[in-house]
């Protein structure tokens, strides 16, 4: 057991630890043994992929923690899988006094978390992400949700976890494509607050879970996220706040809901994402071509499309634009960099200039 790092969730409710280290799988199984002996039921949902990868990790638990595993991917967040995550915990008897754990990445711990908000009208659950995504990003917070036909994230609830074990040796099973999708959350925090954590990425990529750098990088960004949301926990400040950890989103979001979900990793649409929000900064006259320029060789450099892989209709992105979740009144709420480093939110932008930018990005 090795535990390097930890940070304090604090919220207006609540607070929590983020353990941030590396086989951290003794004090996680003294954790449900401590709970388990508190006469609450533990139990866990993965998915297929992660219950491979980490065979032996499940095995070390036991066989008397029910499991649920439900397929890898983006369409077990779903009303059917919520439903499945409700039964489960049902038949296995959970009262207010249980637990449940998200072994995964975001996906689990969105439907997961979202399945322990409403069940009993909520229980606790614990976060143990799996991806680096999950780590600085979902895991995060207290956000939670399924998808459904409209759009990406449109039903869930605030739920923060009791803790967070990010175990940075499960990193090594992940495939370099998976790593690579997580650093653009981490590559967000840097353009939207700290230049310093951009600059660093610049310098030196971060591309793989070997590197050394990579437990103080993963505190890092949990320090930031934490930060907003200690702040403004549900995202109702009338402007920045927790809507600035949105940079890229509005656009990566309307990405893989016209592409498919799991066409496009949600990192990868997010890269894409974020270059399109750096050229809408530069069209307002914040960032200069150069800062452009540096952002997009960041997301590149760290194994990530710049553009669309193959066009999509730039009339169906926009619709998709219009269905998202930060729309308030029938105004897409978009956020912009002033500089690098620097964020903030805008209540509107020419909905011209923003199917140019599309354009820019390879849409058709």
């Amino acid at each position: 057991m090795s535990i390097t790092k930890q940070v304090t969730v604090e919220t207006s409710r609540s607070s929590y630890p983020i353990y941030i280290g590396r086989n951290l799988g003794s004090q996680l199984k003294a954790e449900i043994k401590k709970l388990s002996e508190q006469k609450g039921i533990v139990a866990i949902v993965t998915d297929s992929n992660v219950k491979e990868a980490q065979a032996a990790w499940f095995e070390d638990l036991g066989e008397d923690v029910p499991l649920l595993v439900v397929p890898a991917g983006e369409t077990s967040k779903s009303i059917s899988f919520f439903a499945k995550a409700l039964d489960f915990l049902a038949a296995n008897k959970l009262d207010r006094g249980g637990v449940v754990l998200a072994v995964g990445g975001g996906v689990v711990g969105d439907l997961t978390g979202y399945a322990a908000a409403s069940y009993l009208r909520g229980i606790r659950f614990i976060q143990v992400p799996t991806t680096l995504l999950a780590m600085v990003d979902s895991s995060v917070g207290g956000k939670t949700g399924i998808n459904i036909l409209a759009g990406k994230n449109l039903v869930g609830a605030f739920h923060q976890p009791i803790a967070v074990y990010s175990d940075l040796e499960m990193l090594k099973t992940m495939p370099p494509r998976e790593f690579a999708a997580g650093m653009a959350e981490i590559i967000k925090h840097g353009m939207l607050q700290d230049a310093e954590l951009f600059d660093l990425l610049e310098e030196n990529p971060v591309t793989g879970p070997d590197d050394q750098r990579l437990d103080a990088v993963v505190e890092w960004n949990c320090m930031i996220k934490a930060a907003v949301v200690n702040a403004d926990e549900k995202e109702t400040a009338a402007s920045g706040g927790r809507a600035l950890l949105n940079l890229g989103h509005t656009f990566g979001h309307a990405i893989e809901n016209v592409a498919g979900y799991g066409e496009y990793l949600h990192g990868e649409a997010i890269g894409i994402g974020l270059v399109a929000a750096a050229l809408l900064s530069e069209k307002l006259g914040y960032l200069s071509e150069e800062d452009v320029a540096r952002i997009r060789k960041v997301v590149s450099d760290h194994g990530l499309p710049v553009a669309l892989n193959s066009p999509l209709p730039a009339a169906s992105l926009l619709a998709a634009m219009r269905l998202d979740k930060k729309v308030k009144a029938g105004v897409i709420r978009f956020v912009i960099m002033k500089r690098i480093g620097k964020a903030e939110t805008i209540e509107s932008a020419d909905m011209d200039l923003v199917e140019d930018i599309w354009r820019s990005c390879g849409a058709a």
